[in-house]
């Protein structure tokens, strides 16, 4: 598939907000139904998430505390017909140990955020065999 770059986005998420639930609520807002995201900051208490494949679900993995975001990668595509952010994390601890893996939530103490909207055909997630949901398209 092929996409032209539309609106660009850069914002900070006000404290205590749960990120997730910010972005996709911005999204919709703005009518942004394909991009990408990056995030950088610190969460509170995040969830993550590790899929496994022989169990077709997410392992969630809750941290205690406050961690550096020193990544957020992802995408924003359509999921019931409503703009989806789907985001992976790199987290840091205070010991400078890194984790990461499918954000589920965080509550945002810091958090800076680009959205990068796409033009062109809509993509959109639905459930599959395995357990995710997933775009139909694949590339060839």
């Amino acid at each position: 598939m092929r996409f032209s770059k539309g609106r660009a986005f850069l914002f900070r998420v006000p404290e205590g907000k749960e990120l997730l639930s910010f972005i996709n609520e911005f999204a919709k807002k703005h009518n942004v139904l394909i991009g990408t995201v990056s995030v950088i900051g610190t969460l509170r208490d995040p969830k993550i998430g590790y899929f496994e494949e022989d169990k077709k679900q997410y392992k969630v993995i809750e941290l205690k505390g406050t961690y550096e975001l020193i990544s957020a990668l992802g995408n924003i595509s359509l999921k019931d017909d409503e703009p989806f952010a789907h985001i992976h994390v790199s987290l840091g601890d205070k010991e400078g140990r890194m984790l990461g893996g499918h954000l589920v939530e965080g509550e945002v103490f810091v958090a800076e955020v680009f959205i990068q909207e796409l033009l062109g055909e809509l993509l959109e997630r639905k459930p599959k065999e395995n357990g995710l949901a997933l775009w139909d398209t694949e590339e060839s």
